[in-house]
């Protein structure tokens, strides 16, 4: 008498667990934690999906991939030699604070990359610097035009970096220095 039960049960077992297991993969990938000031940018497949997903724990599609990308403020710190109004070169350091809008965050990723920064900001940071002072006398530095030139400075960032995604906070302007 041949039992053929006993590897009919082994292999409902071994079926089972393997089901089991599939299961338990796939649950896992459907959950995603997206950290404190970050925002999720899904993407399916290598194509921006336009998604989404804010701070805490999400339930998401098993073949789609989270790219986090902060939304906090950052500060960019600029040394830049610039001409003023008379043709001097003067140093100036500047420093700007912005941060992402996470509204805008699926398109950013998309357009622009995650080192967004070294794309757009730090470029349109200078250019606004030399804008600015190109248009004021070195002297007019040192006095209440001062913030006149920050003023400007920050307008133009304002200008540049909002159709853009991010979200202009304060430009200061910390060292100013006339040739010798």
């Amino acid at each position: 008498v041949i039992n053929v039960g006993a590897p009919r049960g082994v292999l409902t077992f071994i079926g089972i667990a393997i089901i089991g297991l599939i299961a338990v993969i796939l649950l896992f990938n459907c959950v995603t934690r997206i950290g404190t000031g970050n925002v999720g940018v899904l993407t399916l497949f290598g194509r921006v999906t336009g998604e989404t997903l804010s701070e805490g724990i999400h339930l998401i599609n098993p073949l789609k991939t989270v790219n986090e990308m902060s939304i906090r403020s950052v500060t960019v710190k600029e040394s830049a030699s610039t001409p003023s109004s008379e043709g001097l070169m003067m140093s100036l350091d500047t420093s700007l604070i912005y941060h992402l809008n996470p509204d805008h965050a699926a398109e950013v990723f998309q357009k622009l990359g995650p080192r967004y920064e070294d794309v757009v900001v730090e470029n349109t940071l200078r250019s606004a610097i030399r804008e600015a002072t190109a248009s004021h006398s070195a002297n007019a530095l040192y006095s209440g035009e001062r913030d006149a030139v920050a003023k400007q400075i920050y307008e133009k960032l304002v200008s540049e970096l909002t159709p853009r995604g991010m979200v202009v906070e304060n430009v200061l302007l910390r060292d100013i220095q006339l040739p010798m």
